[in-house]
């Protein structure tokens, strides 16, 4: 099974990330546009990508009542995005929400979505969890949120490749993996906690990788996407 590569456009400028869809584009077309661009750029940004024919995660984490989160979910596959995300520590009945509502707007537009559901964020470890308030470790936590999630109708879970055979004994091969905290061999971690290498993400089965700034801040960007899809 071939790994997707998602390319996170985390820029503040939109013209940055417009050079970087340019270059990226015509060997990978996945794109991740998360909070910083969509609050910048906006829907019309997504549409832009799409219509150059990129294909988009959405990432905002959605996150409130089921009400608002089943209108959310309904506007961001309105827009034309292959995947989106909610936050599986929204309980039950959101993930609920945001599943039906996914469906629906796919039914009445004809088209596909992944609606993923966030575990536990790679920046953060198990002393970090524990401080939230979370009694089971990571490792207890993600794999018990990948199965709200798939019990709620979603499509996968965003997670690290660390849980990522967690998951897949809690849910299957064929539960999709979006798995973002990818590093190259060697590099800062930065603000992340539990990282592993693109190669590793693929030989444990991610369905999908994210990755950002390994790629985009690199002396030359385009040769070290080329690399990292060759291992994929």
């Amino acid at each position: 099974m071939a790994t997707k590569l998602f390319l996170a456009l985390d820029y503040a400028d939109p013209e940055l990330a417009r050079k970087m869809v340019r270059l990226a584009l015509p060997m990978n077309p996945h794109f991740k546009i998360g909070l910083e661009l969509f609050t910048i750029a906006g829907p019309d940004f997504v549409r832009e990508i799409i219509g150059e024919g990129g294909q988009v995660f959405l990432d905002l984490k959605f996150h409130d009542i089921p009400n608002t989160i089943a209108g959310a979910v309904s506007s961001a596959v309105g827009l034309g995005v292959g995947w989106l995300n909610v936050h599986c520590a929204g309980g039950t009945a959101m993930l609920e929400a945001a599943a039906k509502a996914k469906g629906e707007t796919c039914a009445k537009l004809g088209s596909t979505c992944s609606l993923l559901g966030v575990t536990i964020l790679t920046s953060l470890d198990d002393h970090a969890t524990q401080e939230i308030g979370y009694s089971r470790k990571i490792s207890e936590q993600v794999p018990h949120f990948a199965k709200m999630a798939q019990e709620a109708g979603l499509d996968g879970v965003v997670c690290s490749a660390q849980e990522l055979s967690l998951v897949q004994a809690a849910c299957g091969q064929s539960f999709q993996t979006m798995v973002p905290g990818i590093r190259l061999v060697g590099a800062s971690t930065e603000d992340q906690k539990r990282v592993v290498t693109p190669e590793v993400a693929k030989n444990s089965g991610a369905h999908c990788i994210v990755m950002g700034r390994p790629i985009t801040a690199a002396k030359d960007p385009a040769q070290v996407l080329r690399e990292v899809l060759g291992v994929l």
